[in-house]
């Protein structure tokens, strides 16, 4: 795909949680989580710090959980290959209310924007479907991040992954809190938990 074509970041992120109603969303090491920040702020919002490779499996720990709230992981394509075993134990377990968008920009771009996988040989979608999350897709349009961003209302049809292929632009850091107490707090609080 010519590099012109890809998808802006920050839209397709703005776009998975325009209308998110009581959609859990966990934001993947770097900068998945500043895109989730930029769009809006949530007390639904979990960010990660400094657990790189663990998005999809805090992921799948929150869908099990909590079977009848959408859970949404919008992770980068460095952070899912780290984490890819996550993948098998997701398709094993088949939560139908968690959804998986990974922001391929086919760079590592926490640690100086070196070529990942995802430029050559590595497929995430066909590694999905081998896991046995048959709802995998590659999204290369706003018209299919909007399509995507509907479906993760549906709770009793995933799991559901798709590899959104996104340009590789530098934007300004939206930095939530790194307090990990107060966000794990903040987002308990809102479900209805007490504080840890």
């Amino acid at each position: 795909m010519s590099k012109a074509n890809l998808l802006d970041r920050r839209k397709v992120v703005s776009t998975l949680l325009a209308d998110r109603n009581d959609v859990v969303a966990i934001g993947g090491l770097g900068a998945s989580t500043n895109d989730m920040c930029a769009a809006g702020d949530h007390a639904r919002n979990f960010y990660l710090w400094g657990g790189m490779g663990g998005a999809a499996m805090i992921g799948l720990g929150l869908a099990l959980a909590q079977p009848k709230l959408p859970v949404l992981v919008i992770t980068g394509d460095g952070e899912m290959l780290m984490g890819m075993g996550s993948l098998a134990t997701i398709g094993l377990q088949r939560p139908p209310n968690l959804s998986i968008a990974v922001l391929d920009n086919e760079a590592y771009g926490e640690t100086g924007g070196q070529t990942s996988h995802t430029s050559a040989a590595a497929d995430l979608v066909g590694i999905a479907k081998a896991c046995g999350i048959a709802n995998s897709r590659a999204v290369t349009t706003m018209a299919e991040v909007g399509a995507f961003a509907k479906a993760v209302h549906d709770v009793s049809a995933g799991p559901r992954f798709a590899n959104v292929k996104i340009d590789s632009a530098s934007l300004e850091r939206i930095l939530p809190s790194r307090d990990g107490t107060y966000i794990l707090n903040r987002i308990r609080g809102d479900l209805g938990f007490q504080p840890i």
